[in-house]
Order: structure tokens, then C-alpha cells, then sequence
């Protein structure tokens, strides 16, 4: 059941294994910051206790912005079992990126202040197509002096 709750009535876990450094948390932070809607579409998991189950980091970054109360959603009747099992599959990433997608209709400076993160070798061909472009104009392929 999704309800809005005291911020200070959610307890972080202290057993979740997961966790976000430095510059990704500012962009979590920062994502908070302009997006704040996005909370209520995905809130905080807590079970009967109002300890975290899913959105430890998100609730960290509330506490920094300086949220009163945010959006949980309450897992009631699970095991001891179960919660620890929703702490690791709710930070696991079982789909893959659509890289070709992301490439033609999204501003890559945009998805990645979001928070995503790029392959360092993501544009490497279309870089190699440019450069072989720029190496054939540099040489006539009639006379093959250079232009």
C-alpha cells in the first residue's frame, strides 16, 4: 500500500549490501532535486517495521535535499528469507540497453547526467567511420596526392 510517510519514521537498512559513491549519489541527489514526482512513481519498499527494503540510497538522498516525507510502498507478510531476497533482485539489472536506441534518440550528455552509464567504447566505431572518412578526403583517388 503506497502512502506518503515521515522521512524520519523510515529506518535505512544496515544490511543492504548495495550503495552509491561520490559522484553518482550527487546525481541521485541532484535527480531528486528536479524530478521529485519520480518518488511517488517509485517509492521507498519498507517492510512492517519501516526498515528499507528497496531504495536505501534514494532514501539517503532525501535526507540530503531535505524531504520531510516521501513515498513507501510497505511489503507486509514477507520472510526473513524473502526480504533479504528483495534487497539483492531489486538492485540486480536483468535487461540490457538498447544501445542503438539510446544512440539515435536520446541526448547522451542528458542520459548520463541521469545517471546512466555509457560503455567507454559506445561510439568508438562511428568515431573510426569518421576518422576513415577523413583519411579518404585527405587523399585524391585518382592521382592519390593528398588534398
Amino acid at each position: 500500500m503506497k502512502e506518503l510517510a515521515p522521512i524520519k519514521s523510515i529506518i535505512a537498512n544496515k544490511n543492504n549490501p548495495r550503495f552509491i559513491k561520490d559522484d553518482k549519489f550527487k546525481k541521485l541527489v541532484e535527480s531528486i532535486k528536479a524530478f521529485p514526482e519520480m518518488l511517488e512513481l517509485r517509492p521507498i519498499i519498507v517492510d512492517k517495521e519501516m526498515i528499507v527494503l528497496g531504495g536505501n540510497m534514494r532514501l539517503k538522498a532525501c535526507l540530503e535535499v531535505g524531504l520531510k516525507e516521501v513515498w513507501i510502498d510497505k511489503a507486509i507478510g514477507l520472510s526473513e528469507a524473502q526480504k533479504r531476497e528483495f534487497i539483492i533482485k531489486d538492485n540486480v539489472g536483468f535487461g540490457s540497453w538498447d544501445w542503438d536506441i539510446l544512440a539515435n534518440d536520446y541526448n547522451v550528455a542528458q542520459i548520463t547526467d541521469w545517471g546512466l552509464d555509457l560503455p567507454n567504447d559506445l561510439f568508438a566505431e562511428e568515431e573510426e567511420a569518421k576518422e576513415e572518412v577523413i583519411k579518404d578526403k585527405e587523399i585524391c583517388p585518382t592521382c592519390g596526392n593528398k588534398i
